[in-house]
């Protein structure tokens, strides 16, 4: 067998530090986190009456966000989940591949896979509520410059929304430079804001010490379990992290985070509370009401700024956590633009984007105001923290050599957090909770079923064709005529005759002098290595089984890669494509029950075509169909 290989890449978690990547970071990676101030600690005092509320009340919540930003984020994410990096990749699959890789046995995949699938469908529930609960908290400053205004709120951010969903077909690389300088305003601004506040107050800067937080657990007991549930909504956003250190590297992202970010928040959350203990009426929306009146509509216009790009950023990771299913097995073919011919990473997913506009309207519409949509938030976000918990532990644990108990105190330290913050937000399943819920369950189940599918298909296909071997073995004595030129058979399996070819036989009655019998592989890593790029075997003269690997970050291009092969002719005008086109029915008996049997069939009739999805050139293409019962 030969080996083959492309240029050789880099690790993207060490890259350098430098100045345009710490202002990179805080427009792609800090935007979600970075807004949660517009509704976390308003959403946390519409639990008390204005009446109710105290200074150790107030105390007690900036100690919980405080104490929240530290464990879940700097401690969890930014010092020990980001260690766990893919070939400096992160994100839930990315993690869930790396556990994977370091399991036991196939029953422990199988788990960890699940793991990883349920924490993808709660991310893709996220990434609908992000824009819808962002766009409206912004927009909804206008009812604070004019209470008149709060009909325009719902029917603006449609409009927002929509304007945001039809430009990403144009690509992010020409607004994309313009996010990070955004932003940099952004944080500064309400750091500023909070710290005006402070100054009047600086004794609110004791909401520091855990002692306030515990006595507010203490006093209200159940009560206090349920604010929990919009403590959490301090920290959304803390997965992107994690899922974009392969775009910027681990060191800008932890620099921004500790010396930036993280205080800019705590300024503006404290400068809130200090606000609402002077003036609580402030409390219906402390985030606006803390800046003067001259200064309220340019912070509704710099919010709306800030909260396009916290949803264009979710946005970019649903097309890029979509990608990723496909090469993975989990979603069908789907079509994928590159927007940028420089920049891998910015892709459009036309079918994606469509279903995230649908979906992002709709709860808009349903729920109407952020606070409303704030209940269904936290079950996403939290439900996605505890399976990248289980995850890393497996990581620590397997790969980093950690011994069972540093691993369960570390981890399950946060698994107690994460179990807490998930726990309080399934009380308000009835009032928008199960939204992301079900979202998720929906994922899930397409992906668990087009999964499935692939494997019965597979399996029956090996059944039913002809070992590759023991075609090779009769050719000899054949009469099959061999003609100029070479013809590509993409299959699934290289130990089995494709169906194309068997067809094509039976039909041309002849053979071409080269023939590639080439499969397209997807490994559990976002590269494949040079040393995994291709693999190469002639079993007979003019006969090639070639193993084409992608990563899951990939988009797969078999011309090119054919091209590419050393020592092997490849003239590609003078080479067709043989595809088998797969048309699937029903079948009497199925291990694909019902519902899931017709929305495998559906999945399969709507997927790209191989042709596009490997980037073969329509033209040089041969079509047979297939007809497979399920």
């Amino acid at each position: 067998m030969t080996t083959l290989s492309i240029a050789s890449t880099h690790n993207p978690a060490n890259k350098p530090l430098r100045l345009a990547a710490l202002v990179g970071v805080l427009g792609v990676v800090y935007g979600d986190i970075g807004t949660s101030p517009l509704y976390a600690l308003q959403t946390c005092l519409g639990y008390f009456t204005t009446g109710a509320l105290s200074h150790a009340d107030i105390f007690g919540l900036l100690c919980l966000i405080f104490w929240a930003l530290i464990i879940t984020v700097t401690l969890k994410y930014v010092t020990f989940v980001m260690r766990a990096d893919n070939n400096g990749e992160g994100g839930i699959l990315a993690l869930m591949a790396l556990a994977q890789r370091a399991a036991a046995n196939e029953r422990t995949r199988t788990a960890l896979s699940i793991v990883g699938i349920i924490g993808a469908g709660l991310f893709f529930g996220d990434g609908m509520i992000t824009p819808a609960i962002s766009v409206l908290s912004a927009i909804s400053g206008l009812e604070v410059v004019s209470p008149g205004l709060a009909p325009a709120v719902e029917p603006l951010s449609i409009a927002v929304i929509v304007a945001l969903f039809l430009v990403q077909k144009r690509g992010t690389g020409g607004i994309g430079a313009a996010f990070g300088p955004v932003m940099v305003v952004w944080f500064l601004v309400i750091g500023w804001l909070g710290l005006t506040q402070i100054i009047h107050n600086p004794a609110v800067l004791e909401a520091v010490s855990p002692t306030w937080g515990l006595s507010f657990m203490l006093r209200h007991r159940f009560a206090g379990f349920v604010v929990l549930g919009a403590v959490v909504l301090a920290v959304t956003g803390a997965e992107a992290l994690y899922a974009d250190m392969g775009h910027f590297g681990r060191k800008p992202i932890r620099v921004s985070w500790t010396y930036f970010v993280l205080p800019c928040l705590v300024l503006n959350y404290f400068g809130q509370g200090a606000l609402v203990i002077a003036n609580p009426a402030a409390a219906a929306n402390p985030f606006f009401e803390i800046a003067p009146s001259y200064l309220q509509i340019p912070l509704v216009i710099l919010s709306t700024a800030a909260t396009i790009i916290a949803s264009q950023a979710v946005i970019s990771g649903a097309f890029s956590m979509a990608r990723q299913c496909v090469q993975l097995g989990l979603f069908p073919r789907m079509e994928i633009r590159h927007t940028s011919a420089t920049v891998e990473g910015q892709i459009y997913v036309p079918q994606m984007n469509t279903a995230l506009a649908i979906g992002v309207i709709m709860l808009v519409v349903i729920f109407k105001t952020s606070d409303a949509l704030a209940w269904a938030y936290g079950i996403a976000v939290t439900g996605t923290f505890m399976c990248t918990n289980i995850l890393a532990m497996v990581v620590f644990r397997r790969q980093f050599h950690w011994s069972l108990p540093a691993a369960i105190a570390v981890f399950g330290c946060f698994g107690l957090v994460d179990l807490a913050f998930f726990s309080a937000n399934t009380l308000k399943f009835f009032d928008g909770g199960w939204v992301p819920l079900a979202i998720g369950l929906t994922v899930v189940i397409i992906m668990t079923t087009w999964q499935r599918g692939r494997r019965l298909i597979m399996a029956r296909w090996a059944q039913d064709s002809l070992p590759l071997a023991s075609f090779i073995n009769r050719l000899p004595q054949s009469r099959i005529t061999r003609i100029a030129g070479t013809a590509v058979f993409m299959t699934g399996n290289l130990d089995y005759v494709p169906n194309a070819l068997l067809h094509n036989l039976k039909h041309n009655k002849v053979l071409h002098e080269r023939v590639f019998f080439v499969t397209a592989r997807t490994l559990d890593a976002p590269q494949a290595s040079p040393e995994q790029r291709a693999h190469v075997e002639e079993p007979a003269p003019g006969i090639y089984k070639i193993a084409l690997s992608f990563g899951f970050m990939e988009s797969p291009n078999i011309p090119r890669e054919l091209q590419n092969l050393p020592g092997i002719r490849f003239d590609p005008m003078e080479t067709s494509y043989f595809l088998g086109r797969e048309s699937y029915v029903p079948a009497g008996l199925s291990n694909l029950r019902f519902i899931r049997r017709w929305l495998f069939l559906h999945m399969a009739r709507n997927a790209m075509s191989a042709t596009e999805f490997f980037q073969i050139p329509s033209d040089r293409v041969v079509e047979l169909g297939v007809r497979i019962a399920i």
